[in-house]
């Protein structure tokens, strides 16, 4: 009788914990409201401290509802020049892409993303320990998680080009974000720079680059030339040949349209969400404008991700040999497999 009365207590005593959970979900949800209304009475704030006035005008002047209100939340897609060489020329207002050595409001607040998150990754893996804390577990499990997603899509041949995957998918993804945060997208000397098609056109190149020099590097000149004009197959007829020359030409082509694919679909789509939220925001200042700005995250975290394992795959795809190296090979092993003694095939009995 007496074990059996020092067993009830530690039963009865078990359930305890369970009422901490609860109140951690209940914290969650309560932080969640606390966002949503502070995102709400900014709004509201804005609206009426720094109200919309006319493209043009001057803060203070009439702006009529709902065609004014519109516009002037609106950035269209030529940025704003910060700073610019005395004496220079600007260049049209309506112009989307431009050659200008200048500051562009675009270009300033992606030098501020860098720094921030340049410093952000130092002092996260600053004086690293082998039994890490939160900054330095937070950084190793994005690291990892990013190196392991990468590595699953693309194949163990795209180790080398990790870090630059995880670098384009993190700069590219706090510069999606930033557009999000106040005062970026309020003040005209800061934008988000991806909303900004020379700065994605920027982007796109420095991927393009990268790609093709690794094709020439990993396979030599006549290697990769090879890939787009494969002369070798003329050895297998006229007929042959003409076709896998075409074929080439057109992969050729279609090199040249991979930056093109990469920037405009990355400013397409960041830009889009700005001006739909611009709008929705201006006729709305209610609950609307935050269910947009949540989905605003999730859509330009995906942007930033199909840019990065774009170029992943692109650099892959660049590096690879010839098929008619690959065929080549397999010849080679199925004849050393044909040569092979039957004694060695066999199963043992």
């Amino acid at each position: 009788m007496s074990s059996e009365q020092v067993v009830t207590p530690e039963v009865a005593e078990a359930p305890a914990p369970q009422p901490k959970g609860g109140s951690s979900g209940r914290g969650v949800s309560s932080r969640w409201f606390l966002l949503i209304g502070g995102v709400i009475v900014f709004n509201i704030f804005a609206l009426i401290f720094v109200p919309p006035f006319p493209k043009g005008g001057a803060p203070g002047d009439e702006c009529a509802f709902p065609a004014c209100y519109i516009n002037g939340t609106l950035e269209f897609p030529a940025p704003h020049v910060v700073w610019a060489p005395e004496g220079s020329t600007p260049p049209p207002a309506d112009q989307l892409i431009v050659f200008y050595p200048s500051i562009s409001s675009t270009i300033l607040t992606m030098w501020i993303v860098m720094a921030v998150v340049l410093l952000a990754a130092i002092l996260m893996t600053r004086g690293r320990k082998l039994i890490p804390g939160r900054a330095q577990n937070l950084f190793e499990w994005f690291y990892e998680f990013l190196t392991d997603f990468g590595l699953g899509i693309a194949g163990p041949t795209a180790k080398p080009y990790i870090p630059m995957f995880i670098a384009f998918f993190t700069l590219i993804l706090f510069c999606n974000w930033s557009g999000l945060i106040p005062p970026i997208g309020k003040i005209e000397e800061l934008r988000a720079p991806t909303s900004d098609v020379n700065i994605t056109l920027g982007l796109a190149l420095v991927s393009f680059l990268y790609f093709e020099f690794e094709g020439f590097h990993r396979l030599g000149v006549r290697g990769y030339a090879g890939k787009f004009f494969p002369l070798y197959e003329f050895k297998n007829g006229i007929a042959a040949g003409g076709i896998a020359l075409f074929v080439g030409l057109v992969e050729l082509m279609l090199e040249f349209v991979k930056p093109v694919t990469l920037s405009m679909r990355l400013f397409g789509n960041i830009y889009g969400g700005e001006v739909a939220l611009g709008v929705i925001t201006a006729l709305t200042i209610a609950f609307i404008p935050v269910g947009l700005l949540g989905l605003e995250v999730m859509l330009n975290a995906i942007q930033a991700l199909i840019f990065s394992i774009l170029t992943l795959m692109f650099i892959v795809l660049a590096i690879e040999s010839h098929d008619h190296e690959e065929g080549h090979d397999a010849e080679e092993a199925l004849g050393a497999l044909h040569n092979t003694e039957p004694s060695t095939l066999q199963p043992a009995h």
